[in-house]
C-alpha cells in the first residue's frame, strides 16, 4: 500500500464534481456516469486522462510513499489530524486551466508562496512515516535524467519536485501533443469556467491511499486546517505554525 498527502476541495464542492465528470471517476467512492464534456465523449477522453483518473483529482503536497516499518495507517491518520489542528488555513487561491510542460492542469494565477511553504513543511513533517525508496523505486524515477538538485531531493526525500522545485498543480490530462492540447484546452477552460470564478479555499489536507500497486487512489481521510495564524504571518502569505520550521 502507498499513501499520499494531497489537497482536494471537499467532496460536495462543485469544482470536485466538474473534475470527476471530466476524469470519469471519484476518489470519494461514488459512481461517476460517463458524460460528454465540450463535445469530447467519455471513451475519447479515456486515453487522455488515464493517469490523472487513477490518481484522482488532487494537488500533491507529499507524493505517494510506503509506510516505514513500525508505523501504521492509524498513526498516520492521527498525525495528520494533529498537524491540521495546529495549522491555519491558507488564503484562498485563484486557479486557472493552463498547460504545465504539456500536461493540462489547474495551476495558481497568483502568488502561491504560502502553499509552497506549507508543502515543504508537509514533506518534512511526515517524512518519518516514509519507507526509504528501494533500488527499483529509484530506478523507475530515472535519476540519471534529473538535474543534480532534483536527484538529491529524490534520494533524500523520495520525490524530486519539492521545495524550490515545487509547482502546485491539479492534473487533468496526460502529457498531450500540441494538437491535442490546442483542442482540449478550450474545452477545459469552458468546463471549469464557473467553478474558477472565485478563488479556491485552501483549508484542508487529504490522505489518499493506493491499496495495491496500480490500483486507483481513493480518499481515505480529510482533515481541516483549523489553527490560528500568528500575527502578521497571514499578511506575509505564510501559514500559522506552532513549531520551528526546518
Amino acid at each position: 500500500m502507498r499513501y499520499a498527502i494531497y489537497f482536494t476541495p471537499p467532496a460536495d464542492d462543485p469544482l470536485v464534481a466538474a473534475a470527476e465528470a471530466w476524469l470519469g471517476r471519484s476518489v470519494f467512492g461514488r459512481d461517476v456516469a460517463p458524460v460528454t464534456v465540450g463535445g469530447v465523449k467519455a471513451e475519447e477522453r479515456a486515453p487522455l486522462v488515464a493517469s490523472p483518473a487513477r490518481y484522482g483529482f488532487h494537488g500533491t503536497l507529499k507524493a505517494p510513499f510506503r509506510l516505514r516499518e513500525g508505523e501504521d495507517e492509524a498513526s498516520l491518520v492521527a498525525a495528520l489530524d494533529a498537524y491540521c489542528a495546529e495549522r491555519a488555513p491558507l488564503p484562498a487561491l485563484p486557479l486557472a486551466v493552463t498547460s504545465l510542460d504539456g500536461f493540462l492542469a489547474l495551476t495558481p494565477v497568483a502568488s502561491a508562496d504560502a502553499l509552497v511553504d506549507l508543502a515543504g513543511e508537509v514533506v518534512r513533517h511526515f517524512d518519518r512515516f516514509r519507507a526509504p525508496l528501494s533500488d527499483a523505486d529509484l530506478a523507475r524515477r530515472k535519476p540519471e535524467r534529473l538535474a543534480p538538485s532534483l536527484r538529491a531531493n529524490l534520494e533524500a526525500w523520495g520525490y524530486p519536485y519539492i521545495f524550490d522545485a515545487f509547482r502546485f498543480h491539479m492534473t487533468l490530462t496526460e502529457r498531450l501533443s500540441a494538437n491535442d492540447a490546442a483542442r482540449v484546452l478550450p474545452v477545459l477552460v469552458a468546463h471549469f469556467g464557473d467553478m474558477l470564478a472565485e478563488p479556491v479555499a485552501m483549508d484542508r489536507l487529504a490522505l489518499y491511499v493506493e491499496t495495491a500497486p496500480g490500483a486507483p487512489f481513493t480518499c481515505l481521510h480529510e482533515a481541516t486546517l483549523a489553527g490560528v495564524a500568528e500575527p502578521g504571518r497571514e499578511m506575509a502569505g505564510l501559514p500559522g505554525k506552532t513549531e520551528t520550521w526546518t
